[in-house]
């Protein structure tokens, strides 16, 4: 055991997400490895805590990727946190992946370690999942219990990740439609979202609403007046600067509410997460977790684990890779 304690959908996707949340619920369970691999949470949370040592971006990156897995894939079967994000080729030359999606290499070498300790045991679906819970947990944010077993996915597809990963410019309904086709509700997007208290964004993403705001030549009217001055002299308007870098919260290496208590004062990063303002059901649970750390966390751990549970393959489907980045 480990040592701690909307938008209408189509009938058919519906259905396969009530059933497969059904299958999860049955499959996936918490003593998955105690007896196949008992030193699963070890290995992962030291190679997570190296990774990070070397680079604090890491954290950020490591959860960005599990979220990227899980949203990717179409239903008939729903195949989604299915490791497919690890795979070359696909979605990792999807828009929202290249030249962006990092930690790669932290997932070989935490697999490497598991294979030496329990050969052909632990799917790379699981060591990613359980890696971004440890990012999380590492950098100050709460603790989740995880259920295993899930299995490694045999495909990836660049066009799903184009068309299914919510992006930095879309309007919030949109996002909150990509959401809701993975059975996940408007707090979940609110709640997750919130793991843009961790990490950067490329200035490229964000100068649109320094510079040009929808195409006005202008700055975007709901930013905050001195953030918008730091920000243009972070990411000037010139294209050298695409590649620079920018905080998405003032704490960017710790695990917090900031995140929330900047959208509250004008001063989100980007777009998307700005608009969680804009409307009065998700603008109230942005106000609230501003005030309530406690409340965030506790609700960040409950959507992870429903994000996790998205679409998992389990039993004798898939394989279990291993090397992450080829199918056996």
């Amino acid at each position: 055991m480990e040592n701690h304690s909307l938008p209408k959908l189509h009938i058919a996707p519906l259905f396969c997400l009530l059933f497969l949340t059904s299958l999860v619920t049955c499959q996936l369970n918490y003593t998955f490895y105690d007896d196949s691999c008992p030193s699963l949470t070890k290995i992962v949370r030291y190679g997570v805590w190296t990774a990070i040592s070397n680079d604090t971006r890491m954290a950020a990156s490591l959860l960005r990727l599990h979220f990227h897995d899980c949203f990717v894939n179409v239903c008939m079967p729903l195949h989604c946190c299915d490791g497919s994000v690890l795979l070359d080729g696909g979605e990792k030359n999807a828009l929202p992946n290249l030249n962006s999606a990092r930690g790669f290499e932290v997932i070989d070498s935490i697999k490497s370690n598991l294979e030496k300790a329990c050969p052909g045991v632990v799917s790379c679906t699981d060591v990613l999942t359980l890696a971004a819970r440890e990012a999380v947990y590492l950098t100050g944010g709460p603790y989740w219990s995880l259920a295993f077993g899930r299995r490694d996915g045999l495909t990836t597809s660049e066009t799903a990740a184009n068309e299914q990963l919510p992006g930095p410019f879309e309007p919030l309904e949109n996002i909150t439609q990509k959401f809701a086709a993975k059975g996940l509700d408007t707090k979940d997007v609110v709640v997750l979202s919130g793991g843009h208290t961790l990490g950067f964004a490329q200035c490229g993403v964000v100068k649109p609403r320094l510079f040009d705001f929808a195409g006005s030549g202008r700055p975007d009217p709901s930013l905050d007046a001195s953030f918008l001055q730091t920000l243009q002299s972070t990411c000037p308007n010139r294209n050298e600067s695409n590649s620079n870098l920018a905080p998405l919260d003032a704490s960017s290496s710790k695990f917090d509410n900031v995140y929330y208590k900047l959208l509250v004062n004008s001063s989100g990063l980007l777009r998307s997460d700005q608009a969680l303002m804009s409307d009065n059901v998700t603008g109230s649970m942005v106000v609230g977790y501003s005030k309530f750390p406690f409340l965030f966390y506790k609700d960040f751990g409950a959507s992870m684990v429903k994000m996790a549970g998205i679409g998992v393959i389990t039993g004798s489907n898939g394989e279990v890779r291993k090397n992450c980045r080829v199918v056996n």
